[in-house]
């Protein structure tokens, strides 16, 4: 086994959501700032240990009034709960070049058991000779496990924030050592 340390290219690495808003269109958003201990084996991924931890607070969608509503104690509550991490358990290889990822979310101080889809993009050497690892992962959560129950009735039926909640992840890491 050849495990190495891995750390994320900010640069070139996003965290996105997506939920629906008033049953009709989708808004979406990102964090800004987030980081991960991962060891890995690229020839094994199955093996990997990975933990990322999030800043509630680095939340936008580019509208800064809504944003601060989610930022509040109707939603995120990033005074009280400044982190969401994850924490994985388990990797299955699905088929080549893909994986399911098992772990641990927790957010607002309720974890949970989520499973992420993987597509891995494989692993180059850069102009400086670094070893560079390239990864999609998409996964869909419901709000209300883990305590975003806020909402407002639509009069003509449904909702104004969709209970469902798509996060897609973006991740080109490099070789520490």
């Amino acid at each position: 086994m050849n495990r190495s340390k891995w750390t994320i290219d900010l640069a070139h690495s996003m965290i996105e959501f997506s939920v629906r808003h008033m049953m009709i269109s989708r808004v979406k958003g990102r964090f800004e700032r987030f980081e991960a201990d991962i060891e890995a084996d690229p020839e094994d991924m199955t093996t990997a240990d990975i933990n990322v931890t999030i800043d509630a607070a680095s939340f936008t969608t580019d509208h800064p009034k809504r944003d601060e509503d989610v930022r509040g104690a109707l939603f995120l509550a990033t005074d009280q709960y400044p982190l969401i991490q994850f924490a994985s358990t388990g990797i299955v290889r699905s088929k080549q070049g893909e994986y399911i990822l098992n772990g641990d979310l927790t957010l607002r101080g309720i974890t949970r058991q989520v499973s992420l889809q993987v597509e891995y993009g494989g692993l180059v050497k850069d102009h400086r000779g670094y070893e560079r690892a390239g990864f999609a992962a998409e996964t869909v959560i419901n709000r209300k496990d883990y305590g975003l129950t806020y909402n407002i009735a639509l009069e003509a039926g449904g909702i104004v924030v969709g209970e469902e909640v798509k996060i897609s992840i973006a991740l080109e890491l490099i070789k520490k050592d």
